[in-house]
């Protein structure tokens, strides 16, 4: 997984001048939480993996990365879609997406708007899901 989460940001993380292997693995490593993760599996495959964070005010989108050879055929579409429904109360979704990654359009795409930016990365919020609250829905 923290291999993915480099091959995936390493495209930007290059364009921003900060790109560092070691370091872009150790960051994913040391705040992974298996207990909100969920690998995506594509004709029996793990294509990557999503992980959402619930805090009091907000649900975090922390991890989403797909392989690149699975972006860009609406799967990422159908992922946004499913954890927008499958989380939904009165809390808004935030995330954050580094300067000029092609993901913010998949974000926008589903509601998000920026909240604040800096130099690097893009804060990004979207309303709560209007509609009734569907069963919880659990890792594998």
């Amino acid at each position: 997984m923290a291999d993915l989460r480099a091959e995936v940001l390493r495209p930007d993380l290059e364009r921003l001048g900060r790109w560092d292997a070691t370091r872009v693995r150790e960051r994913f490593l040391t705040a992974f939480d298996a207990a909100r993760t969920w690998v995506v599996r594509v004709d029996g495959e793990d294509a990557g993996l999503v992980a959402v964070r619930h805090e009091e005010d907000a649900h975090w989108l922390e991890h989403f990365y797909l392989q690149p050879r699975h972006q860009g055929r609406g799967l990422g579409a159908a992922i946004m879609a499913h954890l927008m429904n499958a989380h939904r109360d009165q809390r808004p979704f935030r995330l954050n997406v580094l300067q000029g990654s092609p993901a913010r359009r998949l974000y926008e795409r589903h509601g998000f708007t920026l909240e604040h930016e800096d130099a690097v990365d893009v804060f990004l919020i979207a309303p709560p899901v209007a509609g009734e609250t569907p069963p919880s829905v659990r890792p594998r």
